[in-house]
C-alpha cells in the first residue's frame, strides 16, 4: 500500500509539471508562430529582359521582373540580406514601413545610409509592428526603381479578420513603366541637357504591357476567376512619373484599404492611384462568364507630355477559351480632374474601436510648403540653365554622407536643421503662371522636429512654371489627410472644412493640381526621415528635405545604434 501510494504521489507531482510543461511549448510555439523570422536572399543582379519586340539587359532583384513579393505577418520580424552583383550603387526601400527608431533599415540612399556598393552586401533587418496590408519595396537610388521593385504583403495576425468579406482568392497587381532604352543613360542625356528625359514607352501591369503593344502577346498577364467567387486585389503603383487610372472591364471594384490601413468600403469602377501609393480592392466574379481586360492609364490634367498609352492584363473566368476577345473597361479622360478630386474625397479611414483614426486634434508645430518648379544655373546645358524644383524656394542638394549617421554621431558640416516652415514670401500661389525670379536657393537643409510633437504640415502647389500634381511622400510615418482643396490654402477659413474624425490615413498623398493638402502626424519615430515628391523626375531636380525627429526620453525612444555592416560612405 506505501510502495503504491508513493507512485500516487509521484504520478500526483509529475501531472502538473507535464501539463506546464506542455502548456509552456504550446505557448512558446504559438509565440513564435506569431512573431515568426522570414528570411530573404536579394541578389541585385542584371538580367537580360525582351518586351516590345526588343531585349536590353536591365537591374532585377533574384533575375525576377517585377522582384519577388515578400510575404509577413504583423508583429514579424523581416530580414532580408541584399547582395549587390550589379555596376551600380544599390539601396533599397521598404515603403510604408515605419521603421520606428530603425532608421537603419528604411534604404533611401544618403539620407540613412550610404549605398551598397557593387560586391558588397547589407541585411535590412526590421519588425513588422502595427502594420497589415499591402505596401511594396523599390530601389531608391537614381532610376534603378524603373526595374527593381515588388510588392510587400503584410497579413494580419493569426486568427485576425479582415473587416470586410474573407476573399476566396488573393492577386498582386503592380503597375510600372518600360523604357526601350537604358533608363540610366536617358536620364544622364536628359540632365546633361537640362532638360526632362523621354518618356516611358509602356506601362506595365506585373511588368507586361499587354496585347495592344507589339510583341507582348505572350507578355500579358492573366488572372483566372470562378463565377460567384470574390478576390482580393493588392495593387502598387511603381511607376517613376504617372499617376494611373485602372479598371476592370464589367466589373465595379470595393476599395477596402489603401496604403496599408483600412477604410471605409466603397464601390467604384475606376480607381486612381499615384506613384508610391497602394490600394486593395474586392472584385467579385458575378459577370457573365468571359475575358475582360484590366487597364491602367495615366491622369494628367496639365499640357505635359505623358507617356499615354494603355496598358492591359486579362480577367479570365475558368472554361472560357483564349480565343474569347477581351473587351475594354471605359477609364476616365486623361484630364479627368472632377473624377480625382471626387475619388479622393471617398477615401476615409475605417475607424473602429479594433482600427482607430488617432488624429491629433492639437498641433504643436504648422508648417507650410510651397511646390515650385524652377531653374538652376547650367553652364553646359541648353541655355546655360536647367529645369529643378524646390519646396519653399529651396532646391535639395543630396550630402555625400547619410544624413541619420550625421545627426546620430553629430557630424558637423553634412546639413543644417533650419529648413524654413514657411515660404520666404507670400504671393498669389496659383494665379497667372509666373515665370521670372526662377532660380531658388540651393542647400541641404532640414526640418527640426522636436519628439512626440504633432505636426501639420500644408502642402501648397504653385504655378512657378506650371501648375502639376504631386504625390508626396513621408518615410517612417503615416500621416492624416486631414483636407485638401484647390487654389490657396485659406488659414482662415479652410482648416474649419477639415475631417477631424476619419480622415484617410496613408504615407502618400497626392497634392492636386494648382491646390493643396494639409496633413497631420505625431512626430513619436526619432531619426531622420525623407519627404519628398514620388515622381522621379522632380526628386532628381531636388524637390525633397528630410525631417529630423529628435529623441524621446525613454530608452526606447531613440535611435538605436546602427548595424555593424552599415555602408561605409
Amino acid at each position: 500500500m506505501v510502495s503504491n501510494g508513493g507512485s500516487n504521489f509521484l504520478l500526483g507531482q509529475t501531472v502538473p509539471c507535464l501539463l506546464f510543461l506542455v502548456f509552456g511549448l504550446v505557448l512558446l510555439v504559438s509565440l513564435q508562430a506569431e512573431a515568426a523570422i522570414k528570411k530573404y536572399q536579394f541578389d541585385v543582379q542584371v538580367s537580360n529582359v525582351s518586351r516590345l519586340c526588343h531585349a536590353k539587359p536591365i537591374v532585377t532583384v533574384n533575375g525576377r521582373f517585377p522582384g519577388p513579393t515578400i510575404y509577413a505577418r504583423e508583429g514579424d520580424r523581416v530580414v532580408i540580406n541584399v547582395t549587390n552583383h550589379a555596376q551600380y550603387n544599390m539601396s533599397i526601400h521598404w515603403h510604408g514601413l515605419k521603421q520606428y527608431a530603425n532608421g537603419w533599415a528604411d534604404g533611401p540612399a544618403y539620407i540613412t545610409q550610404c549605398p551598397i556598393k557593387t560586391g558588397s552586401s547589407y541585411v535590412y533587418d526590421f519588425n513588422v509592428t502595427g502594420q497589415r496590408g499591402t505596401l511594396w519595396w523599390h530601389a531608391h537610388i537614381l532610376w534603378l526603381r524603373a526595374t527593381v521593385y515588388g510588392a510587400i504583403v503584410i497579413l494580419p495576425q493569426q486568427g485576425t479578420p479582415y473587416p470586410f468579406p474573407k476573399p476566396d482568392n488573393e492577386h498582386v497587381l503592380v503597375f510600372g513603366e518600360w523604357w526601350h532604352g537604358d533608363v540610366e543613360e536617358i536620364v544622364k542625356q536628359g540632365n546633361a541637357m537640362g532638360l526632362p528625359p523621354n518618356m516611358s514607352d509602356a506601362h506595365t501591369i506585373n511588368g507586361k504591357p499587354g496585347p495592344l503593344f507589339p510583341c507582348s502577346e505572350k507578355h500579358t498577364f492573366a488572372m483566372e476567376v470562378e463565377q460567384g467567387k470574390k478576390y482580393l486585389l493588392r495593387i502598387a503603383n511603381a511607376a517613376l512619373n504617372d499617376e494611373l487610372f485602372f479598371a476592370i472591364s464589367g466589373h465595379n471594384m470595393t476599395v477596402v484599404e489603401i496604403d496599408a490601413v483600412y477604410t471605409k468600403p466603397f464601390t467604384t469602377s475606376t480607381i486612381l492611384i499615384a506613384p508610391g501609393q497602394t490600394t486593395n480592392v474586392l472584385v467579385y466574379a458575378n459577370s457573365a462568364p468571359g475575358r475582360y481586360f484590366m487597364a491602367v492609364r495615366p491622369f494628367q490634367d496639365v499640357p505635359i507630355p505623358v507617356d499615354n498609352k494603355t496598358a492591359t492584363a486579362i480577367l479570365q473566368y475558368k472554361g472560357i477559351p483564349n480565343t474569347v476577345l477581351p473587351s475594354l473597361p471605359q477609364l476616365p479622360s486623361p484630364n479627368d480632374t472632377a473624377f480625382a478630386l471626387s475619388y479622393n474625397k471617398m477615401l476615409r479611414s475605417l475607424n473602429t474601436p479594433n482600427f482607430q483614426a488617432n488624429v491629433p486634434l492639437k498641433v504643436d508645430r504648422n508648417l507650410f510648403f510651397t511646390i515650385g518648379l524652377g531653374k538652376s544655373v547650367c553652364p553646359t546645358c541648353i541655355n546655360g540653365t536647367r529645369l529643378s524644383a524646390s519646396l519653399n524656394n529651396i532646391t535639395f542638394v543630396m550630402p555625400q554622407t547619410a544624413l541619420l549617421q550625421a545627426h546620430y554621431s553629430n557630424m558637423k558640416g553634412v546639413f543644417t536643421a533650419d529648413f524654413p516652415d514657411k515660404p520666404p514670401k507670400a504671393f498669389n500661389y496659383t494665379g497667372a503662371p509666373l515665370t521670372a525670379n526662377l532660380f531658388t536657393t540651393h542647400g541641404t537643409r532640414l526640418s527640426k522636429i522636436p519628439f512626440n510633437s504633432t505636426v501639420e504640415l500644408v502642402i501648397q502647389d504653385t504655378n512657378l512654371l506650371s501648375v502639376e500634381s504631386h504625390p508626396f511622400h513621408l518615410h517612417g510615418y503615416n500621416f492624416f489627410v486631414v483636407g485638401t482643396g484647390v487654389g490657396n490654402f485659406d488659414p482662415a477659413k479652410d482648416p474649419a472644412k477639415y475631417n477631424l474624425v476619419d480622415p484617410p490615413e496613408r504615407n502618400t498623398v497626392g497634392v492636386p493640381t494648382g491646390g493643396w493638402s494639409a496633413i497631420r502626424f505625431r512626430a513619436d519615430n526619432p531619426g531622420v526621415w525623407f519627404f519628398h515628391c514620388h515622381l522621379e523626375l522632380h526628386t532628381g531636380w531636388g524637390l525633397k528635405t528630410a525631417f529630423v525627429v529628435e529623441d524621446g526620453p525613454g530608452k526606447d525612444q531613440a535611435v538605436r545604434p546602427p548595424p555593424k555592416d552599415l555602408p561605409p560612405c
